[in-house]
């Protein structure tokens, strides 16, 4: 007797095939839009509280130094624009069930640049600093390699799509 029948055994027959009848995938998809739905809800509010938060840092300018409140509201600036970032990825998540290693990577580098800028004006170590500049390169190669081989341009090459005229091979951007 295999483990079907044996389970088969316990429920009766009519019970046993609604059992099998629900659908795993439709329970999964609706699942994982009821937490999208949730966390792009708190991303806005987060979002909303940055901005409402950057404007009273505008306060400072009466307080502080004209430089130093203008820096922390640039910090402040990018850290919204990284917040996009993570919101622009959900929202792609939630509309095509898949993340694009492109948006990951624009949010990374926002964030790595907010680090260099704060740590620019904090007068950071020139290693510290010229450490994140290498992260940042080795971000841009990957974010020039990911649109270069997307899986949106076919077969994955982007020269392959529209090839050109053998007289303007190096003219091509």
């Amino acid at each position: 007797m295999t483990s079907f029948s044996t389970v088969g055994l316990l429920f009766p027959r009519s019970h046993w095939r609604k059992a099998v009848e629900i659908d795993l995938t439709a329970v999964w998809k609706k699942g994982i839009r009821l937490v999208l739905s949730l966390l792009i809800l708190t991303i806005l509010l987060a979002l909303a509280g940055g901005v409402v938060r950057t404007f009273l840092d505008l306060g400072t300018l009466f307080h502080h130094p004209v430089e130093v409140s203008l820096r922390l509201i640039i910090v402040d600036t990018l850290i919204l624009l990284a917040v996009v970032e993570v919101f622009k990825t959900t929202v792609t998540y939630f509309d095509e069930g898949r993340v694009k290693v492109t948006f990951i990577v624009d949010t990374i580098l926002v964030v790595m640049l907010t680090e260099v800028i704060s740590q620019w004006f904090k007068d950071g170590d020139l290693t510290h600093l010229a450490v994140l500049g290498a992260v940042l390169l080795v971000l841009a190669v990957i974010r020039v390699l990911a649109v270069r081989h997307s899986p949106a341009n076919g077969d994955g090459h982007a020269d392959a799509a529209a090839p050109c005229p053998p007289n303007q091979e190096f003219t091509r951007a």
